[in-house]
């Protein structure tokens, strides 16, 4: 079959023409992205359902009113702010304690110099201004770069990319002309496709940054509240340590248990605690400055960072590691931008969190000018004492909801690792209908609890913890920066001048943090370390014994010669009823039907073969979601369905997904009998102009058109159409006058009557539960990560079916072993 698509690009240039081999998978007039390279791809079901979208699909989201806007604001002051705001709590006491004190007066206006041009730099211009932009079509982080990596060159370990699914409306962007920066682009996407290493580096990188922000998830809670509880010696001198690490482990165990509630419901109640503790800490910064050293506003003169290195030398050089103390919590303004908006964080952050949180630098440096023998609790000893147990107060609050941001980040995170198939299954809750990416886990939370506990308990001072805490900051930082730059040669094909000032700028700086912090690797870093290199060594083991599950169900699907002389078994016995059989495959049948063939020769009247994919987008909506196809022989009503969905949308529930299904199932029977969608005979796409919704279908040799205006819409089905009080001699002269004779409406509607049949005679789920075991040549290591780790993994996560939310009532298990 040869499929042709004459398409004017841009106003009223020639048509460009493009022939599409569905057989062969060559692709004449067109870039090599499009290449249909797959092994029984579904492009041709993928292009002729452009129809649904052109009348119903997925469109870029309006732009947020200013309602909206100021109400995420509010959100974001607390759920992201917590923990950026209470930095102060800590961070002279840590910079200082070190070296034993504030060595020279003019220390503490180099500190605070370092403060305020760290802060601006990897804050202010990294983050907000430049990170925020880097988003994934409105999601952040890590995984949001490496997603948007993915669509732009295929780096993926897992073999299933097919051209069909760049056609989703919010897959790619249209490329510029032909340029320089267009030519970097395609030889860095070349590098990345062609080179394993390169794609296994920026696999280990993404996965490595992710297992950091989860271990930072660990950390934040301990030091922010034990530093605020820490206070309380101020007024109750003769509590014990010991106390203060009790009293911590009872809030922690508090903090981690309302997070069932939800991050909209805790972000409305934590905002106005959050606000007020920035108007607090701003408030008496002003005071404090005012009243002990105005002087110290000399320190936005960068000099005097120089003057602190040519004093301090090594002793200045390793006080880096706990000035980046001052950002902890920022990198969680990125990868939380799915919870909120670009605006929403701007905004909040531009008129509240950044003149707050430098005030009380600023304030705390005055004090310290005055007072530098208090530099082990500067902040408590900063506030009027009239003020003290209101600011108390509010610091064990403020200290509370800092943690926020870096557990609702845990959860995201977790939730992205599944759609890349690199954690174990779990439980995954969407914790709000209004906002997406909103979720909870309770697996995870209960992990995080007992880990942070944990962690105050032995270290109990937040010393140790400060320590372990920069080595999580400062390396997402360098991933992020990394990542940021294949992104903007990559997607965005900016100047190379300008990216080269931005690695240049962003990455020396922060090699200087690293090798900071890394000189006291065995002070406490190496506790993040070990937990990401558990974390790491959980994801890698998942992700390879899933690629080479896929591998072998690839090399071992089932053709279709095969499948036919299946079907047509003559001791193969049909029952009543719709069978839905899942499979990770999007390539074919998988080896586990014929396996269930051969030890019961039964098969449901329609049969539908079901592959959940995940594609490297935050959404797809719905009316792109379902690509089908239909296995010969056609009498015997067997579909393959590949379901796609973005790594933020929510998976149904089953009776949810199963009406979704049928009925686009059915807009595929109509399109399958009136347009032969998935036959042999040729088809010609006419696009006339670059708007999908304007195209016409032409069956060759007739020469007969069908244009796509005259279509029925999605919302429409034939039965409808025949139910509507119209006279028949009506309908029969519009469809004779139209594209469709009365033979082939009959049979369409026929089909979609045996198919709605059997879904209410009910509806089987098969899932394969297939175990992997290594082959008996494998060496020792394999067989170990496979046959025990692997094995150990599988059995304590969550099972198939309880991840779709499918009734044990309707569930049928197919047992097959594998040996990769």
């Amino acid at each position: 079959m040869v499929l042709t698509a004459e398409r004017a690009r841009d106003g009223d240039r020639p048509p460009e023409v493009v022939v599409v081999d569905i057989k062969s998978g060559s692709l004449d007039g067109a870039s090599s992205s499009s290449i249909v390279d797959r092994q029984d791809s579904l492009f041709r079901e993928a292009v002729t359902g452009h129809h649904h979208r052109a009348a119903g699909g997925a469109g870029h989201a309006d732009h947020d009113s200013w309602a909206k806007t100021l109400r995420l604001a509010f959100q974001c002051v607390g759920i992201l702010y917590g923990d950026v705001g209470t930095s102060p709590l800590y961070v002279y006491s840590s910079t200082f304690g070190h070296s034993g004190g504030v060595g020279h007066p003019d220390d503490v206006l180099g500190v605070l110099s370092l403060i305020i041009y760290s802060f601006m730099l990897f804050t202010v211009i990294k983050i907000v201004v430049v990170a925020l932009h880097a988003n994934d079509d409105g999601d952040g982080g890590t995984f949001a770069l490496y997603s948007l990596i993915s669509r732009y060159a295929k780096v993926s370990l897992l073999p299933n990319h097919q051209a069909e699914d760049e056609l989703v409306s919010s897959y790619n962007s249209h490329e510029k002309p032909s340029s320089a920066t267009l030519r970097r682009a395609h030889w860095l996407k070349h590098l990345l496709e062609t080179s394993k290493s390169a794609k296994i580096s920026l696999f280990l990188l993404t996965i490595l940054a992710i297992a950091m922000v989860i271990s930072d998830a660990v950390l934040t809670p301990p030091i922010s509240v034990l530093s605020a509880v820490s206070g309380l010696k101020e007024k109750v001198p003769d509590l014990t340590t010991d106390q203060i690490v009790w009293i911590t482990v009872a809030i922690l165990v508090v903090l981690f248990a309302i997070q069932r509630f939800g991050t909209d419901k805790v972000g409305y109640s934590f905002a106005p605690i959050i606000l007020l503790w920035l108007l607090l800490i701003g408030g008496v910064g002003l005071y404090n400055l005012i009243k002990y050293d105005v002087g110290v506003l000399r320190s936005f003169n960068p000099k005097y960072i120089i003057d602190y290195f040519r004093r301090n030398k090594k002793e200045g050089w390793i006080s880096l590691g706990d000035i980046l103390l001052v950002f902890t919590g920022t990198e969680a303004l990125f990868a939380n931008l799915g919870y909120f908006s670009i605006r929403s964080i701007q905004l909040s952050f531009s008129l509240g969190l950044l003149p707050s949180v430098l005030l009380t630098y600023i304030g705390q440096a005055a004090y310290l000018r005055k007072h530098p023998e208090h530099f082990a609790d500067t902040f408590f000893r900063s506030i009027p004492s009239a003020l003290f147990w209101p600011t108390f107060i509010l610091a064990i609050a403020a200290s509370i909801i800092g943690s926020q941001a870096m557990i609702s980040c845990a959860f995201a995170t977790v939730s992205h690792l599944q759609t890349l198939s690199c954690f174990p299954r779990v439980r995954i809750l969407h914790t709000s209908k209004r906002f997406h990416g909103q979720l909870y886990v309770p697996e995870v939370n209960l992990l995080l609890c007992i880990a942070a506990c944990v962690v105050t308990v032995s270290f109990k001072t937040t010393t140790i913890i400060g320590k372990a805490h920069e080595i999580c900051v400062v390396l997402v930082m360098v991933i992020t920066t990394l990542l940021m730059t294949i992104v903007m040669l990559l997607v965005w094909k900016v100047n190379i001048w300008w990216i080269a000032i931005f690695f240049a700028v962003f990455m020396s700086t922060e090699s200087i943090y690293t090798a900071a912090v890394l000189y006291k690797f065995t002070h406490g870093p190496y506790v993040p370390v070990a937990m990401s290199a558990v974390l790491m060594f959980i994801m890698i083991v998942w992700h390879y014994v899933h690629v080479k599950r896929y591998k072998y169900e690839l090399e071992h699907t089932v053709s279709r010669d095969e499948a036919k002389d299946l079907l047509e078994r003559s001791d193969l016995k049909r029952v009543p009823g719709l069978g839905l059989f899942y499979t990770e495959l999007v390539q074919g049948i998988p080896p586990i039907f014929p396996h269930l063939i051969e030890k019961i020769p039964t098969i449901h009247s329609v049969i539908v073969f079901i592959t959940v994919k995940n594609l490297p987008v935050p959404h797809v909506d719905v009316t792109e979601r379902f690509l089908f196809r239909q296995v010969e022989p056609k009498d015997f009503m067997v579909f393959r369905c590949v379901a796609r969905y973005g790594y933020r949308d929510t998976l149904e529930t089953a009776g949810d997904f199963v009406k979704i299904l049928v009925e686009y199932l059915q807009y595929y029977v109509r399109d399958l009998n009136l347009y032969g969608v998935g036959g042999d005979e040729p088809l010609k796409i006419v696009f006339h102009s670059a708007r999908v919704d304007s195209f016409s279908w032409e069956r060759k040799p007739s020469g007969h058109t069908i244009y796509a205006e005259e279509m029925l819409t999605p919302a429409q089905s034939f039965s409808e159409l025949t139910m509507h009080p119209v006279s028949m001699s009506s309908r029969l002269a519009h469809f004779q006058t139209g594209k469709m004779n009365l033979e082939e409406m009959l049979k369409i509607e026929e089909d979609q009557k045996i198919i709605q049949r059997e879904v209410d005679k009910g509806v089987v789920y098969i899932i394969g539960e297939s175990e992997v075991v290594a082959k008996p040549h494998s060496n020792l290591l394999k067989k170990i990560i496979v046959n025990y780790v692997y094995s150990f993994l599988r059995k304590n996560s969550r099972n198939g079916e309880k991840m779709l939310s499918i009734p044990r009532g309707q569930l049928l298990k197919v047992g097959i072993t594998y040996e990769i």
